[in-house]
């Protein structure tokens, strides 16, 4: 369930969501080799809410479910379970202009800026194609001057626009991505690794810009991340995923100071010492799990030094423990 702290300020609430894919072989071929369906639940059970102007990170290892659930906010996946609620309504309820409407106010940055750009079209075409869509451009003139001011919004020169995206670097072009993303006026951005692709210099500039964006026009944004140093920039509170379930959610400052599911330490633990301060680490251990026969009990068992016979036969629910949500055993047994 959504948590109690979650009320009406909340511009997006996801309440137990989950999302199947079906990944067996072809029905001859299963018929052939009597193999079995075999499903994979890349998503099960997320709940979380997202208050206006503020930026929820998610973080964990590749294959944890992080890009599924970036993808079935904006609609791109139908879910096989749960709701989204955006500004108050369920989004798989809206239709006809209601849902025209959802879209201008819900906007994606993808994670390659060369893969999401048309490499056949010029930045006027790419960034104002929104415009035109949602009919916010009269004319010709009117849709390069709004594209030129977009541009200038993310630190570009409106003289780009006559630009191909191959003229352009990697940061240039999330750049572009940024703009075409905002041309709507969104209220909600889902940015799924938006900088991943990118020098660490070129990232900060990035991330800069989404700042200063966020702060000039309310921005709400859901930050998908693998790099803690950059959710710890960006993010005003962390969730953490481990095999298509949310394992621990906390405020920025109480995750990094305090972790307390033993994967987030784990996660924590991984990041370079570079100020030499001497603490113990422990090295992320083991592998993930093959999500098509993932583990009983809690997911993380194999791989955590804490875990007893409870926590391989009982998945932990999401609890809160000391205004943090996690689920784990240990934590709740008062063993770590």
């Amino acid at each position: 369930m959504i948590p109690a702290a979650a009320d009406m300020k909340a511009l997006v609430q996801v309440e137990d969501l989950a999302k199947t894919f079906d990944v067996s072989a072809p029905w001859l071929n299963r018929v052939v080799e009597r193999k079995p369906r075999q499903f994979v639940h890349a998503v099960d059970g997320v709940s979380f809410s997202i208050p206006k102007g503020q930026t929820l990170a998610l973080v964990g290892e590749s294959g944890c479910g992080k890009s599924t659930v970036a993808r079935l906010l904006v609609g791109l996946y139908a879910p096989t379970r749960g709701s989204v609620h955006f500004g108050g309504h369920d989004t798989a309820k809206l239709k006809g202009a209601e849902l025209r409407s959802l879209r201008r106010r819900m906007q994606m940055i993808f994670q390659d800026p060369y893969a999401s750009l048309n490499p056949r079209w010029k930045v006027l075409d790419i960034v104002g194609e929104p415009l035109r869509e949602h009919g916010l451009a009269q004319g010709g003139d009117a849709l390069r001057d709004q594209v030129g001011e977009l541009l200038r919004s993310v630190g570009l020169a409106a003289a780009d626009c006559v630009k191909f995206p191959h003229q352009f670097s990697g940061g240039q072009r999330q750049r572009i991505s940024i703009a075409r993303a905002l041309a709507t006026e969104p209220e909600f951005l889902v940015c799924d690794e938006p900088t991943s692709a990118l020098d660490v210099s070129v990232q900060a500039q990035v991330l800069n810009i989404m700042q200063d964006l966020q702060h000039r026009q309310g921005l709400t944004y859901l930050f998908i991340s693998h790099n803690l140093a950059v959710v710890r920039h960006v993010a005003d509170e962390v969730g953490v995923m481990y095999l298509g379930r949310l394992v621990e959610q906390a405020p920025k400052k109480s995750l990094f100071s305090q972790p307390r599911h033993p994967y987030t330490r784990m996660l924590l633990d991984a990041i370079p010492d570079i100020h030499m301060s001497g603490r113990a680490r422990t090295p992320v251990q083991g592998e993930v799990p093959n999500p098509l026969n993932p583990p009983q009990g809690c997911a993380f068992h194999p791989r955590c030094p804490h875990a007893n016979a409870r926590c391989s036969s009982e998945r932990p629910a999401l609890r809160t423990i000391a205004g943090i949500r996690v689920a784990c055993h240990a934590v709740e047994e008062g063993r770590i």
